[in-house]
């Protein structure tokens, strides 16, 4: 029942508008507070300091963590899972899906990666999954490790037909998917990876919203594209690269096409809010740093 004009004023003068108004407005603060929300990075742990800037972010930020890939380096052992990842990143192990990246493979079958993070990596002879957020939104995790896997990421492989399957399954309005290996950047270290182009199409199919990615070691958000890397306001699905996690940053070489936003000397963390027909990002920079992006966006 809606409190009374004079409750109203009584509370508020004690507690505050803003906190009054989670209990009277429809949507508003109590509402926002219990939407899911998504964070992390890729490239994450190594003998430095980046991932315990980025792990002490995540300690103040409440929500499902994902990494995209790279988790340690350079080998992906477990011993580096437990003396580098395991004493920053690992004290949100309990909430993290993770991906893997080509560093964690660097250990035959990603034995070091799997055997860290257990159940929540997915089936060893695979590395993808998917878990549903909230009541809006399905999420996908891949791996765009493609010679490593059974099928790689060819279209008709055993990944592309299972995401295939799995999103005409997923009765969400809302989807996300995130990897190691981008299909776009404009980093110099590495170039936009044609290999997972069959992913972007399958989720473009299925009219899915985000795409995170890392493998360089920055910060760089796109425009809404096509499987072109066309602008497309109406379908297109929107990549971030977010690969700030801890390991050394990389310079940016040509920009490409649809490039919005870029950062290559900020370690950080992606936040997305995940609400019922939208989703806000947020860029999250260590302590001690300024560097900001963030905003909204519908959900196809």
């Amino acid at each position: 029942m809606r409190p009374s004009r004079s409750a109203v004023a009584v509370l508020t003068g004690v507690l505050g508008a803003t906190a009054i108004a989670a209990f009277t407005l429809p949507g508003g603060a109590a509402s926002a507070a219990a939407d899911p929300v998504l964070v992390g990075a890729g490239d994450i742990s190594n003998s430095g300091s980046g991932d315990t800037a980025t792990a002490a972010l995540l300690d103040t930020i409440s929500g499902t963590v994902f990494t995209a890939g790279d988790n340690v380096y350079d080998s992906g052992t477990t011993s580096e899972f437990n003396t580098y990842y395991n004493p920053t990143w690992g004290r949100h192990k309990a909430r993290t899906k993770p991906s893997p990246g080509n560093h964690d493979y660097n250990t035959p079958g990603a034995t070091g990666y799997y055997g860290y993070f257990g159940a929540a990596a997915g089936d060893p002879s695979k590395g993808y999954y998917s878990y549903d957020l909230g009541t809006n939104w399905h999420v996908v995790a891949l791996n765009s490790n493609c010679g490593s896997i059974s099928g790689g990421c060819a279209a008709g492989g055993a990944q592309e037909r299972w995401l295939r399957a799995d999103l005409a399954a997923n009765p969400k309005p809302c989807t996300i998917a995130y990897w190691h290996h981008p299909r776009w950047t404009s980093g110099a270290n590495h170039a936009p990876d044609t290999a997972v182009a069959p992913l972007v199409q399958a989720l473009y199919d299925n009219n899915a919203d985000v795409i995170v990615t890392g493998h360089n070691h920055q910060y760089e958000r796109f425009a809404p594209m096509n499987p072109s890397g066309a602008a497309d306001s109406a379908r297109g699905i929107r990549e971030f690269v977010a690969g700030m996690g801890g390991a050394s940053h990389y310079s940016f070489g040509t920009i490409q096409p649809n490039s919005q936003a870029r950062n290559s000397d900020t370690y950080g963390v992606l936040k997305l809010t995940l609400h019922a027909g939208s989703y806000d990002w947020q860029f999250v920079p260590q302590s001690g740093k300024t560097y900001s992006d963030s905003g909204t966006t519908n959900c196809h």
